[in-house]
Order: structure tokens, then C-alpha cells, then sequence
């Protein structure tokens, strides 16, 4: 009997996926298991196997489509009392027997990305197309001789007759304003288009998310890290030889988790439509990576309760795993802060933008050498270099006073000075 096969629902609010390989062909004979497709969301790449044995069918969207959860992806040639059998024992919901006579209004109706975008734009409900694919998936055929017979004028039944129905429709996300138009850049010289999706798109659609919703707020200061410097270099051998990279980033970790437990509003979230404040518990902490394949946060958990060496080995990992693509979804979900270190690149001063539904991020830049004017007990001045690191707290002002930032920031700055202050105040 013939299967259509459906983007599975990944979960944590996924709606569409980038199919990155199809290794299969139409034809080809697989086996429970069996890699079929290799496809990306929401900062991750997935491998899909069958859920059963059987032959592929028609193979409905090609590298480089975007699908929706629940499109049909293909179709297969399965064994009935094979695919009865499977049903029967608890196997993840990855694929959908579809009945070759579907009825208009019940359910998805099984189609590809093209074709779904197709109808879309003909204005065509996928429900009232007649289908003449394989397993009752409609094709772009269907849906334009559906378009065609809607142009055509038809006798209207008598008022007693008509009815009027409201198909179901899944739920989708509020759709995004309409963008402006462009000019058409190449009057002005040569242009290359690339496709804006995968995790390029996701971080966008994050950023956006961000900085529509929240009222942002900077509080900017420098720190003179010389005697961390210091520290960190006496060190970084020892922690190397474990497995790890001692950064100013994980001194500012340890920093930010004693700072999250005085200052609980800081490690919260905003529930708009509950009218409530979320105060989380517990201290995981997201640390901003670039990699190639764009901007990823992998989240470091329960900082409050490791130590430096302990971080310094499990960011090191994070990171690395992060920029080579050998991460899972898991690594990038659950933070309750941020933090994002611009010094590595040799960026210096900026701002940065919170980390929705988080309420702040701190930004690190990059510590120059500067010079500093030092006074002693005595009340004389000394002019002396000093390594400044400049430092940036941005959080959400509907959760956050600037009182409390201002707070805040200083516990972290006073904990980043003294390498003593911080071994001290961790809690």
C-alpha cells in the first residue's frame, strides 16, 4: 500500500525545516532505519530515518526546499500487515498512513513545499483540490486546473442551498509585516543572491523577536582586569592540560551566577500573557559562539555550581562542538542568561541585544592596554597602564529597574577586579 511520509513534529515550537540531502531515490528498495533525509531547524541538523521497510515513491521536494511540519516529503510502497504491525508497537510519530480518497476539511492534506506555496499564491485551498498524486497527494497540476475551474463563472444554487463552511486551519505563527519593496540593485553594478534561511533566518527571526518586544536599555562601564590577567595566565596551562581554555568569559560566568542569585530579576522571564514574572531557580547561562555556519548559543547549565575548572573544560567543549556542527538541540535550549565576548574577535566597545524570553546579556570587549591614574593612601596621583576591558549589561526595563542594573553590573566588575573578590563572593 502506498505511505506518505510527513516533516515529523521536532517539538520546542518548530514549524519548518531546510532539507539539506535526500539520500535516497525513487525506486530504491530501504529498510527500517534507514537515513532518508538530513534536514535543519532552529540552529540544528537532524537525520531522519524510515520508520519502516518498504520502497521509496515519489519523492515530493528537493535540497535546498523549505517544508513545513506535516508536508508531505514522499511517498513509499509499504507491506500492509507490515505497516499494521509497525502502528501497533510504540515507535516515534514520524510517518502517517495516508488513505488514497481524502475529504475536503479533514486535516492536513498532503502536498509538497512547491505545491503548498503554489496554492498560496493562486489563493487555492489545498482541501477542495482533487488529488492525482500517488497515496492522495495533491501536485502542481491539480492545484492549477483547481485554479482554472475557479476563474470559470458558475450558476449560483438557490439562497435555501448555500452553506457556509469554515475549513480548519492549523495553527500558525502571527504572520511578519509585509517587507518593502528594494530597487533593483544590479542597475548599479553585478550582485550574487543567497538564499536567506537555516540558521541565518533563525537568528534573524530571534533578533527580531528581541528587539520588537523588548524595551532595551545599556549600562556600560570598564574594568581594570589586570590582576585577573594576571591570574588567568599563572593558570591557563594547568587547565589547558585538562581538557579546557581558561577565558575571561568563564571568570565572567562565575561572576554573572553570583550576581543572578543576588539579583533573582535578572535571571527571570516576562509572561505577558499570564501577567506574571517567571523567576527561574536555576542558573544556566548561554554564551554567545560565532561559527560558519552563523551565531549559536550553547548553554552552559548549573554554572552556580561548578568551578572554574570545571566550566573552562565544559565550555571549551561546547564551543567546539558548536563550530564543528557535531551539537544537538539540547546544548542551544534552557538558558536563563547570557553572555557574549566580543574581545576574542578584537571587537571592543558595543551593545548587544537581549536573548528573548531572557530579560539581560552582558557583552565583554576586548582589554587594551591603557593608561590610569592610580592614587595611593596618601592622596597622591600616579599615572600608570593598566588593562581595561570595557563591559555592557543590557536587559529589558519592564522587568528590570536601572537601579538594580547599575547593581548588578558593579558585583560583576568588583568580582572581575580581584581575582580574590571572586573566589570569595561564588555562591
Amino acid at each position: 500500500m502506498t505511505t506518505s511520509f510527513r516533516l515529523p513534529d521536532l517539538g520546542e515550537g518548530v514549524h519548518e525545516a531546510e532539507i539539506l540531502a535526500i539520500p535516497v531515490v525513487s525506486g530504491q528498495a530501504i529498510e527500517e532505519g534507514q537515513l532518508i533525509l538530513e534536514i535543519e531547524t532552529d540552529k540544528a541538523a537532524v537525520e531522519i530515518p524510515s520508520p519502516f521497510t518498504g520502497v521509496v515513491g515519489d519523492i515530493l521536494v528537493k535540497v535546498g526546499d523549505m517544508a513545513i511540519v506535516g508536508d508531505v516529503l514522499m511517498t513509499f510502497e509499504t507491506d500492509a500487515g507490515q505497516l499494521k504491525a509497525q502502528q501497533q508497537v510504540d515507535t516515534p510519530p514520524l510517518a502517517e498512513n495516508v488513505l488514497p480518497v481524502k475529504k475536503y476539511g479533514q486535516g492536513p492534506t498532503p502536498a509538497s513545499p512547491s505545491t503548498r506555496r503554489l496554492a498560496r499564491e493562486l489563493g487555492v485551498d489545498l482541501r477542495a483540490v482533487t488529488a492525482t498524486g500517488s497515496g492522495g497527494v495533491v501536485t502542481r497540476e491539480d492545484v492549477e486546473a483547481h485554479a482554472r475551474q475557479k476563474e470559470q463563472p458558475s450558476p449560483s444554487p438557490p439562497a435555501a442551498a448555500v452553506a457556509v463552511v469554515a475549513p480548519l486551519v492549523p495553527a500558525r505563527l502571527p504572520a511578519a509585516p509585509s517587507p518593502m519593496s528594494l530597487p533593483d540593485f544590479a542597475k548599479w553594478g553585478p550582485v550574487e543572491r543567497q538564499p536567506f534561511r537555516s540558521i541565518r533566518r533563525a537568528t534573524a527571526t530571534q533578533m527580531t523577536a528581541s528587539w520588537t518586544q523588548i524595551p532595551h536599555v545599556h549600562c556600560q562601564d570598564s574594568i581594570d582586569i589586570t590582576r585577573l590577567e594576571a591570574f588567568r595566565q599563572k593558570h591557563k596551562a594547568e587547565i589547558a592540560a585538562a581538557g579546557g581554555r581558561l577565558t575571561m568569559t568563564v571568570f565572567a560566568m562565575k561572576a554573572v551566577a553570583t550576581a543572578l542569585k543576588t539579583y533573582p530579576s535578572f535571571n527571570a522571564s516576562l509572561d505577558l500573557a499570564a501577567q506574571e514574572i517567571i523567576v527561574k531557580n536555576y542558573f544556566h547561562i548561554g554564551i554567545a559562539a560565532d561559527s560558519e555556519n552563523g551565531l549559536l548559543v550553547p548553554v552552559i547549565r548549573d554554572v552556580d555550581r561548578k568551578s572554574i575548572k570545571e566550566l573552562a573544560i565544559e565550555l571549551h567543549g561546547a564551543i567546539t562542538r558548536v563550530r564543528s556542527g557535531k551539537f544537538n538541540r539540547d546544548e542551544l535550549q534552557g538558558g536563563t542568561f547570557t553572555i557574549t565576548n566580543a574581545g576574542a574577535l578584537g571587537g571592543h566597545q558595543f551593545s548587544a541585544i537581549v536573548n528573548y524570553p531572557e530579560v539581560a546579556i552582558l557583552g565583554l570587549g576586548q582589554g587594551r592596554m591603557q593608561p590610569v591614574v592610580i592614587t595611593d593612601e596618601d592622596g597622591k596621583h600616579e599615572i600608570v597602564p593598566r588593562l581595561i576591558m570595557p563591559i555592557v549589561l543590557c536587559f529589558d526595563h519592564r522587568v528590570v529597574d536601572g537601579a538594580d542594573a547599575i547593581r548588578f553590573l558593579r558585583l560583576v566588575m568588583n568580582a572581575l577586579e580581584d581575582p580574590d573578590e571572586l573566589l570569595i563572593t561564588m555562591i
